[in-house]
């Protein structure tokens, strides 16, 4: 690095010249020739991907009601001294609307603040979590101190007792108890295996969490300490009691994120079964839990099979970014004009005439009103890297597979869907997935004309529930520090 003046001199500027030693280094010709990256669409490969792709039927639509979920997080400095101290602060909002009242904007020719109220019935609900150098309850480390709170949360979820959700999801009790006359997927789990015990880093062996020692205060009691329920989740394995917990916030907003779709599955289910036919359950982001909660998907799945194979259920997750996404905008077939010339993006072309009667259509191969169900290989050829022969996508993490849709109106959405086999799938076909007509065409009403491929209620509750730089960020910080002073 160069070095940068402090006034009466010239700042150290780099070499000009130094990168032929790069260019010219066999080392680096070598590497870069063994190096690949995901194929490009030919001509050649579109029979068979075209394979893939399906057209959305026009099927009756049972959905009424619409809930969808999405949380942020901001990490504030609560003490700017060496060493610092910080807080992660998390808000979380669940937006519960009926279809007709968006259906009924559509057709109206003003917009009242009273009919927009219709469609902000969020739940907010907040959480704080100790990052680095801060104690919690005078606990014995960080990690510690992490651990209870996320327990205390999940014991008071503004007044819901998520633990009773964890326990009906982990343990499966939706479920028959397990009497010797059904097989032992049919039934609920009688314990869990929890991989390492998080009062003591340094002992090694898994802990069977056994469902009939579950304390009133979802506790399990052992020698080195009592166990919270939450500690399913692992986190005690990765956080760091110097470094701090910085790098399990994202995997903490995913979970609870899905853990607040579940509760609510759980509550229909266990009130009147049947309006789940009446509900379509939307997520910000993939289905899929990741890091080190990553053991949850195979709960997720059993309980989505479950209800596939004996109640209707709309579950979907929505992408917005990443190589998914990307992919998709490629290969979607747009209108260009017909005399387009690939100079014309950067506004090189002579010829400017964008007359929407005078146009042809791109490469791509995803038509309007069309799905494509990416295969492992397709996924491994064109979207990432990877050796589809001995890897399966998303195998560890996903309790869903990938869909790319085209709408009707140009909509171009990345979205996960349950599936209904018990076990991954290497070729899903449309019978993998149970509603997906329904799901989709569900997803086209919803448009959301604020943002590029966005639907409304992921767009609504993210502009809820989402924390700012400025002014959030600063005034959370202003709140947060006061408090240590």
């Amino acid at each position: 690095m160069g070095t940068t003046s402090r006034g009466r001199k010239p700042d150290e500027w780099a070499s000009k010249v130094n990168h032929t030693h790069i260019i010219n280094d066999d080392f680096v010709k070598n590497y870069l020739d063994k190096c690949s990256y995901p194929k490009d669409i030919q001509e050649k490969d579109k029979g068979e991907i075209l394979k893939l792709v399906y057209e959305v039927e026009d099927v009756d639509n049972p959905v009424e009601h619409i809930l969808a979920v999405d949380g942020g997080y901001t990490v504030i400095e609560v003490n700017k001294n060496f060493p610092s101290s910080e807080l992660a602060f998390f808000q979380f909002g669940a937006l519960l609307f009926d279809k007709k009242d968006l259906t009924n904007l559509a057709v109206k020719p003003f917009i009242f603040p009273e009919d927009m109220q219709k469609l902000q019935k969020l739940n907010r609900f907040k959480l704080v979590l100790p990052i680095k150098n801060i104690n919690y309850q005078n606990e014995s480390s960080l990690t510690n101190a992490f651990r209870r709170t996320l327990y205390e949360f999940f014991m008071d979820f503004e007044g819901i007792c998520l633990m009773e959700t964890l326990k009906w999801f982990l343990f499966e009790t939706y479920k028959p108890k397990n009497d010797g006359s059904r097989k032992s997927s049919e039934c609920q789990l009688e314990f869990y295996t929890l991989g390492r015990n998080p009062n003591n880093k340094q002992k090694m062996g898994s802990i069977d969490l056994v469902l009939s020692e579950i304390s009133d205060n979802y506790t399990f009691s052992h020698e080195d300490g009592d166990i919270y329920l939450t500690d399913v989740f692992r986190f005690h394995e990765v956080i760091d009691d110097e470094l701090g917990a910085s790098g399990v916030l994202g995997y903490v907003t995913r979970l609870v994120e899905q853990i607040i779709i579940i509760h609510f599955i759980k509550d229909i289910y266990q009130l009147k079964r049947a309006l789940l036919n009446k509900f379509l359950f939307i997520a910000d982001g993939p289905l899929s839990f990741s890091g080190q909660t990553a053991n949850m998907h195979k709960p997720a799945r059993n309980l989505c099979n479950f209800l596939i194979d004996n109640y209707n259920l709309h579950l979907v997750g929505i992408e917005k970014s990443g190589a998914f996404v990307d992919h998709a905008r490629k290969i979607c077939v747009k209108s260009v004009p017909d005399n387009f010339t690939p100079k014309d993006i950067s506004g090189e072309g002579s010829n400017k005439d964008t007359n929407a009667s005078n146009t042809t259509t791109s490469r791509g191969y995803l038509e309007k009103n069309h799905y494509l169900i990416p295969s492992n290989e397709y996924i491994y050829t064109y979207i990432t890297i990877g050796d589809a022969k001995r890897m399966l996508y998303g195998s560890t993490s996903y309790y869903s597979g990938k869909v790319v849709f085209h709408s009707n109106d140009g909509q171009i959405i990345v979205v996960s869907i349950p599936t209904n086999d018990k076990e991954d799938i290497v070729n899903p076909s449309k019978s993998n997935f149970k509603n997906i007509d329904v799901i989709l065409k569900n997803i086209a009403l919803l448009r959301c004309d604020m943002y590029d491929d966005s639907i409304v209620p992921i767009a609504l509750a993210n502009k809820l529930v989402s924390l700012a730089n400025h002014p959030s960020q600063i005034l959370i910080d202003k709140f947060a520090s006061s408090k240590f002073t």
